[in-house]
């Protein structure tokens, strides 16, 4: 294997490629733009050593963070927490991505050059994750020194086998959206505020230019029939469904070369291209090659890529980049001879005002202030659960209010008050001495609803459908909150019905620890103590301990019940 700086060496003087990993000496040896291998229906996802392999996009660092990159940061962190609540071992990448024309662009308009530029522009996207409670394993930067080997690595691969040519390109090029447009998808447009006329993409409404020049292009147009088997092999490929018949349709269409390079004279901020060092290499394809970088692609032995994570199980990215994530990317990777992701989860935007959410218009929402207002478990919760999927989602702090003092405040929280603390019973001898089970209608009912709670979560995480999936976790806790008040164990005599009161306090706490297990990936901070509270101990807080009555050893709690320490979820206050 070649260090960094050998292929440092072999980059300036052959376009010969180093071993390209992953591939079989047979392969290696083979033209492979004729024939496009199988590997994408590799079986390298089903080791057992394998981890669970989940990705947030690398968000672009020419701005300061808002309310959509924190959606998108919570689902991928939902993902990972759930698999890990499954007892995988499960890897989280998230990152900046920092190369490109925008990138010089807005260094040049603050006065700085791109390196320094980068250098605090990605802080802010750091710091998000962490105020967010993301437990990343990886957080990537595209200006890293092994992002640019992988990246060296790939072109080189590409190049050796017949899929990079050099000719003429001229089109519409949006500077914005950092790709060409194709004229059929261009249209004049007026800014309402000067009244100057552009042209701009029908697709994003961003401004683009006419562009001619002479760069490298990857051969993606015989890619075509393969991506379109694939789709028809994996028609769940992209969720959601909707956004799955767009990409086939698209590609259906027809599909183009594309351009993989801008001349260094325009774009100099950015992985010049092994051995053409007048050219550097598309923002895309060096951003979409931060997936095989952190998992330590190509530095695996042969046998031992999957441990590394790959194939990916899930990337997370919002609805505007699908192209690039569900074309242009598995096409890479077929000409790599590399395994596609798993899947592919979409989701929808955020709006404001009933207007898109968008760092060019000033339409944003300030995560860290969200966050500081009403605490990060809570906006993780509202998020996953108003959040978008198919379609948008309005944002506005009243629906949180609205949100928090019923679901959290008034449901959750009241529930596990009213339980814990109640001095006409006790939780740790309802579990233990709960005895037969209850002949009642309503207790048999709702027992039943807490045994098929997990399954009906783990269905839906299957179909990556985080908020359905808390959605039915909260209306149990509505339901547990129901039935407490119907049968009203405050008005029984423990000397009289001490059974009754311990069946009735049974199941209610069974309802918490089974809902407060499931809960953890979502609000990671307050389940913890939810979990203390009820006296869970710590190796019962898996999803196979949320089986009805599977752990009897709970209901002494772990932690203080006096006074605030008591208290699940505070009263928002005048601050928040």
């Amino acid at each position: 294997m070649l260090g960094k700086a050998g292929l440092s060496r072999l980059s300036l003087t052959s376009k010969r490629a180093p071993s390209p990993g992953w591939v079989c000496p047979r392969c290696r040896s083979a033209r492979v733009v004729n024939t496009v291998g199988r590997r994408h229906s590799s079986t390298a996802a089903s080791r057992p050593d394998k981890p669970y392999y989940v990705t947030s996009p690398i968000f672009y660092v020419n701005a300061a963070p808002h309310i959509g990159h924190l959606y998108t940061l919570v689902l991928t962190d939902v993902l990972k927490r759930w698999h890990a609540l499954l007892g995988k071992r499960s890897i989280l990448c998230t990152g900046t991505d920092e190369h490109g024309m925008k990138i010089q662009r807005a260094a040049a308009k603050a006065g700085s050059e791109p390196r320094p530029f980068c250098d605090e522009m990605h802080q802010p996207f750091r710091k998000l994750a962490q105020a967010a409670n993301v437990d990343w394993d990886h957080f990537i930067r595209t200006s890293d020194a092994d992002h640019r080997y992988t990246v060296e690595h790939v072109w080189l691969v590409l190049m050796e086998w017949g899929w990079i040519y050099e000719k003429k390109h001229q089109g519409w090029y949006s500077v914005s959206d950092e790709t060409f447009y194709p004229e059929s998808t261009v249209q004049l447009a007026i800014d309402p505020a000067t009244g100057r006329k552009f042209m701009a993409s029908r697709e994003t409404g961003k401004e683009v230019e006419w562009t001619s020049e002479t760069n490298f292009h990857f051969r993606m147009s015989r890619l075509r029939d393969a991506l379109l088997e694939f789709y028809k092999e994996n028609p769940k490929w992209i969720v959601p469904e909707t956004r799955m018949k767009e990409v086939v349709a698209e590609v259906e269409a027809g599909l183009q070369d594309l351009s993989i390079s801008r001349p260094r004279d325009r774009l100099s901020w950015g992985i010049p291209c092994p051995g053409e060092p007048d050219q550097t290499i598309y923002v895309w394809v060096d951003a979409l090659m931060n997936y095989l970088t952190k998992a330590k692609y190509p530095m695996l032995p042969p046998g031992e890529e999957h441990k590394g994570g790959w194939p990916a199980d899930c990337h997370v990215i919002g609805k505007d980049i699908v192209r690039f994530h569900a074309i242009y990317w598995p096409a890479l990777l077929m000409a790599l001879k590399l395994p596609l992701p798993k899947r592919i989860l979409t989701h929808a935007h955020w709006t404001l005002g009933k207007q898109k959410m968008s760092k060019s218009t000033g339409m944003v929402v300030n995560p860290f202030f969200a966050i500081s207002r009403f605490g990060v478990d809570c906006m993780r919760w509202y998020l996953v659960l108003d959040g978008g999927i198919k379609d948008d989602s309005a944002y506005d702090n009243s629906f949180i209010i609205e949100r928090y003092k019923k679901g959290l405040q008034g449901g959750l929280g009241n529930l596990v008050s009213r339980v814990t603390k109640g001095r006409a019973w006790s939780v740790r001898r309802a579990v233990q001495d709960h005895g037969e089970s209850s002949t009642e209608q309503l207790d048999q009912d709702f027992r039943a609803c807490l045994q098929r709670l997990p399954a009906s979560t783990m269905g839906d995480m299957e179909e990556l459908n985080s908020g359905d999936a808390l959605a039915k976790i909260m209306n149990v806790i509505y339901d547990t909150n129901a039935y407490l008040q119907h049968t009203a164990p405050w008005d029984l005599k423990e000397e009289e019905d001490q059974e009754r009161l311990d069946q009735i306090i049974y199941l209610c706490a069974e309802s918490i620890r089974i809902c407060g297990i499931l809960l953890q990936p979502f609000m990671p901070d307050h389940m913890f103590k939810l979990l203390d509270m009820l006296g869970v101990d710590d190796e019962a807080r898996y999803f196979a301990n949320t089986q009805y009555g599977s752990d009897l050893n709970y209901g002494t709690p772990k932690c203080s019940m006096e006074g605030s320490d008591g208290v699940l979820f505070s009263p928002l206050t005048s601050h928040n």
